[in-house]
């Protein structure tokens, strides 16, 4: 009988395959470079998994898709707030209720970055 994998073990080796190569990779380079006995379609579910946590970036090139590695934070925590703000039914009052939440100085960096003062400043 086969042993399971730690749970989570898969996508991190999957995001070490992407954070290492050169350029975006297809499923089928995934699997190949995991040099492992996996089968096509559970590449294709971590790949699409970690797209939708906002780790990988997706891209279609031709016919299918390739994915890199996200390296940047600031990148995974606006994909993470997209999807939140995607799945509400009503944006208006999350986002009035998310200004709510911020500090006096939060709220000055997000009406520069609005309006277009603070873009050069970014960390």
């Amino acid at each position: 009988m086969a042993r399971r994998r730690p749970s989570g073990s898969l996508e991190a080796e999957v995001m070490a395959v992407l954070a290492g190569a050169e350029r975006p990779m297809s499923a089928a380079q995934v699997r190949e470079a995991l040099s492992d006995a996996l089968a096509y379609t559970t590449v294709m579910t971590v790949l699409t998994r970690l797209a939708d946590k906002g780790l990988a970036i997706r891209q279609r090139r031709g016919r299918a898709h390739v994915y890199a590695a996200v390296r940047d934070e600031a990148e995974v925590t606006a994909h993470r707030m997209r999807r939140i703000m995607d799945a509400g039914e009503d944006r208006v009052a999350a986002l009035a209720r998310f200004v709510d939440t911020l500090s006096d100085d939060e709220e000055a960096m997000l009406l520069g970055l609005l309006h277009g003062t603070d873009r050069d400043n970014r960390p």
